[in-house]
């Protein structure tokens, strides 16, 4: 029923115990592995596990967008390696999908001490993104565990569940990202189509972020490129998604 696309940079044996718990879960039936850097990875030895070893380093978008042509699955499932599982989110979130105007649905996004993270947000703009540097709004919904669905403008790609053929109408990620704003900019082109993005906090992960671009100064340039591409590719062509309040 569903194919989960799970990219490696050097994670090692979380990404092992990541395809462990995945592998329990009796909707996954197929998991895609990609080691975008050479490693070494201890797998359990299962016929639904497939790994793609790339030549060459490639971006968030590309490797997803790879994976998915392997996908054999009604459903698909980029997953970020870092992603970890204290309950079952899968039922929930598939049956989500369930109603035809919803092109994606995303759990809530918890970190290991327990606090909701701003996986969630609205639209960015120029105004807003001053706003934020000025400590303002930084768009992010205000989300409780097990609250009821709610349409979010944009959520992030850690955890994404597509109906496959929704994925593949829409083309897939935008390869001209490298890393950071694939995930803002696939939501903008799923309102555009008419369709929805759909929130489901009664589906919940945990998730170790790393914020990279926070740590890193190539991390840091890559984000505020994406940015600018972003604001670019959609100026003046957001799409008007209706105002909730969760």
């Amino acid at each position: 029923m569903i194919a989960v696309s799970i990219v490696s940079h050097g994670h090692g044996d979380m990404v092992g115990r990541l395809v462990g718990q995945l592998l329990a879960f009796p909707e996954v039936a197929q998991i895609i592995l990609t080691l975008n850097v050479p490693e070494s990875v201890a797998l359990p030895d299962n016929a639904r596990v497939t790994v793609i070893s790339n030549a060459e380093p490639k971006g968030f978008g590309a490797n997803h967008n790879a994976a998915f042509a392997a996908c054999t699955q009604t459903f698909f499932c980029p997953l970020n390696p870092d992603i970890e599982f204290d309950r079952n989110p899968f039922p929930v979130l598939s049956a989500a999908l369930g109603d035809d105007r919803v092109a994606l649905v995303a759990p809530l996004v918890r970190s290991p001490d327990g606090e909701i993270e701003d996986s969630m947000r609205r639209f960015p703009t120029p105004g807003s993104l001053l706003m934020k540097a000025l400590a303002g709004s930084d768009g992010r919904y205000v989300v409780r565990q097990d609250e009821a669905d709610f349409a979010p403008e944009w959520v992030a790609g850690m955890f994404m569940l597509f109906r496959s053929r929704d994925f593949h109408d829409l083309g897939g990620f935008d390869e001209h990202f490298f890393l950071y704003y694939e995930d803002v900019d696939i939501c903008a082109r799923v309102w555009q189509k008419g369709m929805k993005v759909l929130a489901c906090p009664r589906g919940c992960v945990i998730h170790d972020a790393q914020r990279d671009s926070r740590r890193s100064l190539r991390h840091l340039r890559w984000h505020l490129m994406s940015m600018a591409r972003f604001l670019w590719k959609h100026r003046g062509r957001l799409p008007r998604v209706p105002e909730v309040e969760p």
